[in-house]
């Protein structure tokens, strides 16, 4: 999930949905309201990064997450400009050795699979800025690969 700019709402409804989930990543812009989560939901394993609009210095830019033996480079994704493109970020993930990079930012979806690296945005899960409703990604790795689908929130 990405961009909930305030919206504990929107964060809550997703963790609500995917009780069975092993992780939740949130790709910046939401502080506030993931610490809120962190404290009201202490059970579940609650990743995030920090966003152009997150003040918290002690909130990493980017995360490299292992599971099953592979490498996901999570990021809010302005420093790799994103709006322009996706190159910066699939060469960092890439020279990190990830096979997947996961972004916000843009408040828009994005899935694709570009030089062998799967990316996507989530879009935002508070206030899109592509005519869809909210939304957030799921994503399943498994011993076959890593496979991605955007799911909207709703309001």
């Amino acid at each position: 999930m990405s961009d909930s700019h305030g919206s504990r709402t929107q964060l809550e409804k997703i963790i609500k949905a995917n009780p069975e989930a092993d992780m939740f990543i949130h790709l910046g812009d939401g502080e506030a309201e993931i610490a809120e989560m962190k404290t009201k939901y202490p059970d579940i394993d609650l990743r995030n990064v920090r966003g152009n609009c997150d003040f918290s210095n002690d909130l990493p830019a980017f995360l490299i997450l292992e599971v099953m033996e592979r490498k996901i480079f999570c990021t809010h994704g302005h420093r790799y400009y994103v709006k322009d493109g996706t190159e910066t970020l699939r060469s960092v993930a890439r020279d990190n050795g990830c096979c997947a990079a996961l972004f916000g930012h843009t408040h828009e979806r994005y899935i694709s699979r570009e030089d062998g690296i799967d990316i996507m945005n989530p879009g935002s899960c508070s206030c899109p800025r592509d005519g869809n409703k909210p939304s957030y990604g799921f994503i399943d790795i498994t011993e076959y690969g890593v496979f991605m689908n955007i799911i909207d929130v709703g309001y």
